[in-house]
């Protein structure tokens, strides 16, 4: 599962911090700007998971557009929770479908349980 966020990084002293405007709470700094960006991922990571975890809804991301900023840049932070969600311990579920849906998801290659993995999150985080 990949997530993309807009956030806004600013300069101070010798330094840069980041803030995610969709995301109260969820910044993070560093010496350099690849260190800033970094960081900013990290941020991001644990305060997604930490929603998630605790069965609350992800904020839908600004348009970055829509952003400004008069002492700094708007730049898209992204993330891949692949790992984390990959490392829970799996479950066999039995499911029921149409047999024509079953017959083109075949067709076409489709694997079963991925797919229900990526509904089933989009479901959870929106």
């Amino acid at each position: 599962m990949k997530l993309i966020y807009p956030a806004v990084f600013h300069q101070e002293d010798n330094a840069y911090w980041v803030e995610f405007p969709d995301l109260e709470g969820c910044n993070s700094f560093g010496d350099t700007l690849e260190e800033t960006l970094t960081n900013a991922r990290e941020a991001l990571e644990g305060y997604s998971i930490s929603l998630i975890e605790h069965k609350e809804k992800l904020p839908a991301p600004s348009d970055i557009g829509s952003l400004k900023t008069s002492d700094g840049f708007v730049s898209l932070v992204d993330i891949d929770l692949s790992a984390y969600f990959n490392q829970k311990k799996a479950v066999k579920k039995t499911l029921t479908i149409p047999k024509w849906l079953n017959e083109a998801a075949i067709e076409k290659g489709i694997n079963f349980s991925q797919a229900l993995q990526d509904a089933l999150l989009a479901k959870i985080t929106t």
